[in-house]
C-alpha cells in the first residue's frame, strides 16, 4: 500500500503514547519505582511490564467497559500477584499519576506545529481517560498555543483499541469517513489491527523499539520520527 495518488486528508489522527509521548521510558521509570518500594531487586522491570501488559490488554477487551484507571489498577494488581509481590494501595497511583507527566518526544511539538501550518487538523485517539491525557496534551503546545484540535479517548467511546468502536466513534465525532483521515501511530498491535479491519490510511512511526508489524498488514508509509511526516506529506503535494 502507498499514500501516492490518494486524496489529502481532512484530519490527521494520532495515537498518543509511544507516538507523541514517551510511553516506554515513562512506564519503565514508574514500574522501577514500584519495584523499589517492594525491595524486589530480583525482578526485572521488563518482566513486570510484560506481565502487566498482558493483563491490561486482556481486561481492556473484557466486558463491561471500565475506565483506564480501573483497568490499569486491576492489571497491575494481577501482575504483582503473579510475580509473588504484594500489591499496595498506592501502586496504581504511582503508575497512573506518572502517565500525565510523561513528556513528548523531542521533535513532536515542532512537527505538530508544522503540520498545523500545512493546514491539517489534528486529533488524538487514545486508550486512556480524559483526566489522565490532559496533562500530556498540555505539553503538546508552544508559544503559539496547543497543537491538538481534538482529543478522543476510550473513556468517551466506551471501547479500547483495537476494537473498531473507538475509531468509528472518533470518525463520527470528526464528521469524516475513513477515507478522509490519515492515522499516525507507533503500535502495530493496537492501531494497525484497526486500520486493517476498517481500512483507513495509516503511517507507522517505527521508533526502533522492537515492535513488529502484523503478519497480515502493511502500513501505507513508515517513518522513524514524527518530524519525517511533514516532509512525507510535502512529497504528495498535500
Amino acid at each position: 500500500m502507498s499514500l501516492q495518488h490518494t486524496s489529502r486528508p481532512k484530519w490527521l489522527t494520532f495515537d498518543c503514547y509511544g507516538t507523541l509521548i514517551q510511553w516506554d521510558e515513562g512506564l519503565q521509570q514508574a514500574v522501577a519505582t514500584i519495584l523499589r518500594s517492594k525491595q524486589a531487586a530480583a525482578i526485572e522491570t521488563a518482566r513486570l511490564i510484560a506481565v502487566y501488559d498482558h493483563h491490561e490488554h486482556r481486561l481492556e477487551q473484557t466486558p463491561p467497559h471500565r475506565n483506564f484507571r480501573t483497568v490499569a489498577g486491576e492489571g497491575l494488581r494481577l501482575a504483582l500477584e503473579e510475580l509473588d509481590l504484594s500489591p499496595a494501595d498506592d501502586d496504581i497511583a504511582v503508575l497512573t499519576d506518572s502517565i500525565s507527566k510523561m513528556p513528548p518526544f523531542p521533535e513532536v511539538v515542532a512537527a505538530l506545529r508544522r503540520l498545523k501550518a500545512m493546514g491539517f487538523r489534528t486529533c488524538i485517539v487514545s486508550n486512556t481517560d480524559d483526566d489522565i491525557i490532559a496533562g500530556n496534551v498540555a505539553q503538546l503546545a508552544d508559544a503559539a498555543g496547543n497543537c491538538i484540535d481534538r482529543v478522543i479517548t476510550a473513556q468517551q467511546a466506551g471501547a479500547y483499541k483495537p476494537n473498531r468502536q473507538l475509531f468509528d466513534y472518533a470518525h463520527a465525532q470528526l464528521g469524516v469517513t475513513k477515507d478522509e483521515v490519515v492515522h499516525i501511530c507507533a503500535s502495530p498491535h493496537l492501531d494497525h489491527a484497526a486500520a486493517r479491519d476498517i481500512g483507513f490510511r495509516c503511517v507507522w512511526v517505527d521508533r526502533g523499539t522492537g515492535r513488529r508489524l502484523l503478519p497480515d498488514y502493511t502500513p501505507d508509509a513508515i517513518v522513524r520520527k514524527l518530524d519525517e511526516v511533514p516532509a512525507l506529506f510535502a512529497t504528495l503535494d498535500w
